[in-house]
């Protein structure tokens, strides 16, 4: 579906019966459980290893398990809500990821709590792309669906900072278990309204075929790559591991291509990558979520490793970021009609960067509110001016029938991101920090470890300001009027800019 059509290209809206916000803040509160739990575990990680016995290797897969299996049936998850109902999806992704919170809580090994770990990864992949699709087929495109996106976008978004707090209260107050525990009450509550109010949509038309090989080929090339990305730093880049990972990748994915490309009834119809706001939008996601994932990580590692903060105090440090991204949501949905859909993601996109940039300053012996406050305060703000922007983009020209696959692309384009980046800074952080060491001709002081960290840490933050300003690049250059004019179509013309 291309530009000359795109006023009539927005999904029709379903009807759930009820009140459609309550629809909203249902699927909301979903979602924010899933990102919630992509960081709490973080600052119990010391606990659960001492619980567990975990090996200082071994420790990495409570957070990568997760991340694999979230990334990796992500396009799978988002199709299947299309074809077998978006309320049915949405269902048994949180019926799967409460019944693994709760096998997580009562692990008794590392390989059960790992296992457990991918199972709630896999729930997510249902869970997120049918609770966008629900969203972007319940409401219109124009001021009522950025309304939505913009709730969604900051209770999305500020789960990853309030994930570090809960994270820290419920381990320093109760125990590491209780970070599932959590998800208990939460999961069954949504599941109950869910059955109660939302309807089982789907898309109109259903194949009479199932594509199973296009299914394999590209859950197994995303399990793949994002395996690949997720281990390039123990491994190396350049090392035949990695080498032999990526081409493994590749090569899968390439078959799912030409798979689809021949399909009768393909699992994913490769013509909506002509949609040039979903491509473009996806793309740019990539790219910020590569920087805001190694901002969490580089920055509660700051605070832990240099200033010293318990858990909990981490977890209170990292506050302010969800009210600068609801802040920053909020005001997205105020200048979106002033300044148009194509302006505010770059507004935000500059004002993240120059808060990563002011983060590649912080020294050894700073201090929270002079040194490290005002980079994340930008950084969360410019986030929520981008989430919304971005978020409606790439649900925007879409028809009601790809609705889970566009969302399911959307979320698979910031796990992939995300891991990829932090990957990538990861090598880099480490990469400084021991060439620093190397230097001294000697045994480190904990001064000298502690200034050959931060310099790793500084070298994180400008390289992943540099990826979220090219995210603004790239939107620049690929959006065009045309692409936002359903967006636009309830704004003054002035505002489509």
């Amino acid at each position: 579906m291309q530009n000359g059509s795109v006023a009539a290209a927005g999904p029709e809206l379903e009807d759930h019966g009820v009140n459609r916000w309550l629809i909203l803040v249902l699927v909301c509160v979903a979602q924010f459980m899933v990102v919630l739990d992509a960081t709490i575990v973080n600052v119990a990680l010391p606990s659960i290893q001492s619980g567990l016995g975990f090996s200082a290797t071994g420790l990495q897969w409570v957070v990568n398990s997760y991340t694999l299996f979230f990334g990796g049936f992500l396009l799978l998850g988002g199709r299947a809500s299309d074809l077998f109902g978006r309320q049915r999806l949405f269902v048994a992704g949180v019926a799967l990821f409460t019944a693994a919170s709760l096998v997580n809580g009562i692990a008794t090994s590392s390989g059960i709590l790992v296992g457990g770990r991918a199972l709630q990864g896999l729930g997510a992949a249902l869970v997120s792309p049918a609770a966008l699709s629900i969203v972007t087929t319940t409401f219109a495109e124009g001021k009522e669906r950025t309304q939505a996106l913009g709730i969604w976008s900051a209770i999305a978004a500020g789960g990853g900072a309030v994930g570090l707090l809960l994270g820290g209260i419920l381990t320093d107050t109760l125990s590491w278990r209780w970070v599932f525990f959590i998800n208990l009450p939460i999961g069954l509550a949504a599941i109950v309204l869910a059955l109660r109010f939302i309807r089982n949509t789907k898309a109109e038309t259903k194949p009479e075929t199932v594509d199973v090989a296009g299914a394999v080929a590209v859950t197994a090339g995303l399990l793949v790559l994002v395996f690949g990305i997720v281990k390039a730093q123990e491994y190396g880049w350049t090392s035949a591991k990695t080498i032999g990972l990526a081409a493994l990748a590749a090569a899968l994915l390439g078959s799912f291509v030409a798979i689809e490309s021949r399909s009768k009834a393909p699992l994913i119809r490769l013509g909506i990558f002509r949609t040039r706001s979903l491509s473009a939008s996806n793309a740019s996601m990539m790219l910020v979520a590569a920087g805001l994932f190694a901002m969490f990580y580089f920055a509660s590692l700051y605070v832990q490793r240099v200033l010293g903060y318990s858990p909990l105090e981490a977890g209170v440090a990292f506050l302010p970021v969800t009210a600068g991204i609801v802040v920053g949501a909020g005001l997205s949905q105020q200048l979106i009609p002033r300044l148009g859909v194509r302006a505010v993601p770059l507004g935000g996109i500059a004002t993240a960067a120059a808060g990563l940039f002011l983060l590649s300053r912080v020294p050894v012996d700073g201090s929270y509110l002079a040194n490290l406050f005002p980079g994340l305060m930008l950084m969360s703000v410019g986030m929520g001016l981008t989430f919304v922007p971005v978020t409606l983009l790439a649900t925007t020209n879409v028809a009601a029938a790809d609705a889970g696959l566009a969302s399911g692309l959307f979320n698979t384009s910031q796990q992939v991101g995300g891991a990829l980046g932090l990957a990538i800074l990861s090598t880099i952080a480490a990469g400084t920090t021991s060439g620093a060491l190397a230097g001294l001709g000697g045994p480190p002081s904990r001064a000298q470890q502690s200034a050959a960290l931060v310099d790793g840490f500084q070298n994180a933050f400008l390289a992943a300001g540099l990826l979220i300003l090219a995210a603004g690049v790239l939107l620049a250059a690929s959006i065009r009027k045309a692409d936002v004019a359903a967006i636009g179509a309830e704004q003054p013309a002035a505002a489509i800019v």
